[in-house]
């Protein structure tokens, strides 16, 4: 499908209660194609007004909704995944276009986000609840859950269908109400997932989309409204800390899923080959703009050298181009402040004596592309091995023992996901235990499953999204106590 046929379809006002129209005052945000850095097209930019009549509509659908049958609404989930399926390639595209990432990394995303809405669609007629005789036997224990009720979900640019699915999906499945306020760089994809969700069967007003570039002034009303019940946010771990803070007035229900530094160790009995492969992934997927990039690689000196020559070979192999060219392996970075950031990492860490192995030199022309990078001989303390990279670039440094290597990898008010590469049974579960990670990879880089609890421990996150507990975050338990006459029996 033509690039302009795609981006035409895309509905690009706020859409409040089944209807996309403009924003309150009118005005509208410019969605850039990163790899030209040239303007896309323009959606509403949505205001606080926007945003409380997100909510009202959220508020006013809650009751019907709850009470929806969870056959029904698991139905609704599994003809938006069908109908999802069958259109991964206009979506693909529109991920490309407004993200950057390959077609082909895109097409996975596709495949990834309608998973979401398959697994929750079956997980909607598996709320179940509780019967017990209580204590003393003179009373019944029934615990029920209910949906928490209206919710907020913030989603990141770097993922704009699979985060929008991986929130959606559970709150749907639960019988919860949304606004839902996509990032501004990304916010094409989600609002076109929206459409489509309606044309499932979704009714009007249980999901609404505020794009806006004005986030602060859209959320902080509503995270101070009574009637929102839930937040749910993606994001850096600066701006999840500042709506911790504005949720505790209404002592909001919420889930973070934030930064990321994970530690890649590759031990001196792991198959390398496996490790570089696993690296790559690890590395690279997303162009590495993903919370479970590989950020610090932990190399056993021993093996360290023929490790980072593998790793930089394979680096070298791969094409920097815009994401439509088939032909391309890694398209831009988001825009010019993270291209900046990425570079300003790489030059302080070979200022501070790390040595520059592949990559590394900002490429002329249009865009915002930054070549796949190597970096060895990283000093202790530099900025690389603190802050998330966000970007294609490898830094390595080394460790002797195993002690050392989790002290680390543990060094960081970070614990999203950590990965690790040995072929010693017993050292893979002693390491994995003593990673401080919500996840692990062992001896595989990559992480995410729909079927599995994704998040992070430290600062890295609250709750857990997918997997069996998924839906949780979006259910209350009530507990009914239900007296019981004693008394012999007649």
């Amino acid at each position: 499908m033509p690039e302009h046929d795609v981006i035409s379809r895309v509905p690009k006002g706020v859409l409040v209660n089944g209807r996309s129209r403009p924003a309150a005052r009118g005005g509208t945000l410019v969605v850039e194609d990163p790899a030209t850095g040239e303007p896309l097209c323009e959606v509403a930019d949505g205001t606080p007004e926007d945003g409380m009549a997100a909510l009202e509509a959220a508020v006013a659908a809650q009751e019907s909704w709850a009470a929806t049958p969870p056959r029904r609404r698991g139905e609704v989930l599994r003809r938006a995944h069908d109908l999802l399926v069958e259109r991964a390639e206009e979506f693909a595209l529109l991920i490309t276009l407004e993200m950057g990432k390959s077609l082909a990394e895109s097409r996975a995303e596709v495949e990834y986000g309608a998973n979401y809405l398959r697994w929750f669609g079956e997980e909607a007629v598996r709320i179940d609840g509780s019967w017990k005789v209580g204590e003393d036997g003179t009373a019944r224990v029934l615990v029920t859950r209910q949906p928490v009720g209206p919710c907020l979900l913030i989603t990141p640019w770097n993922a704009p269908l699979a985060m929008p699915a991986r929130k959606i999906g559970p709150a749907v499945a639960a019988g919860c109400t949304m606004v839902v306020k996509p990032a501004p760089q990304t916010p094409l994809t989600t609002l076109a997932l929206a459409e489509l969700l309606g044309e499932a069967g979704l009714p009007d007003g249980v999901l609404n989309v505020v794009p806006t570039s004005r986030a602060a002034e859209v959320t902080e009303p509503l995270l101070r409204d009574g009637r929102l019940r839930k937040l749910s946010f993606t994001g850096s771990t600066p701006v999840g800390r500042l709506l911790l803070a504005q949720a505790a007035g209404t002592v909001l229900r919420t889930s973070m899923e934030l930064g990321g530094n994970a530690p890649f160790i590759v031990c001196d009995d792991a198959d390398l080959d496996a490790a570089v492969d696993g690296a790559m992934i690890a590395k690279l997927r997303n162009i590495g703009e993903a919370c479970v990039a590989a950020n610090r690689f932990l190399v056993h000196a021993d093996v360290a050298e023929e490790f980072s020559e593998k790793l930089v070979a394979r680096m070298g192999e791969l094409t920097v181009g815009a994401g439509t060219d088939p032909a391309c392996d890694l398209g831009p970075l988001i825009d010019q402040r993270q291209r900046r950031r990425v570079a300003d990492l790489v030059d302080d860490t070979v200022v501070a004596g790390g040595r520059l192995r592949a990559g590394g030199v900002l490429p002329a022309g249009r865009g915002y592309f930054y070549p796949p990078t190597v970096l060895t001989d990283v000093p202790e303390g530099c900025r690389i091995t603190e802050e998330e990279i966000f970007g294609p670039v490898a830094a390595i440094r080394t460790f002797t023992t195993e002690a050392e290597a989790l002290r680390a990898a543990n060094d960081t008010e970070f614990g999203l996901v950590g990965y690790l590469y040995t072929r010693d049974l017993d050292r893979a579960l002693r390491m994995s235990e003593r990673l401080e990670t919500g996840m692990v990879g062992l001896n595989r880089g990559y992480v995410s499953d729909p079927s599995a609890p994704f998040g992070g421990v430290k600062q890295s996150g609250i709750g857990r999204e997918g997997g069996d507990s998924g839906i949780d975050e979006y259910l209350e338990q009530k507990y009914v106590a239900v007296n019981v006459a004693t008394g012999g029996a007649r």
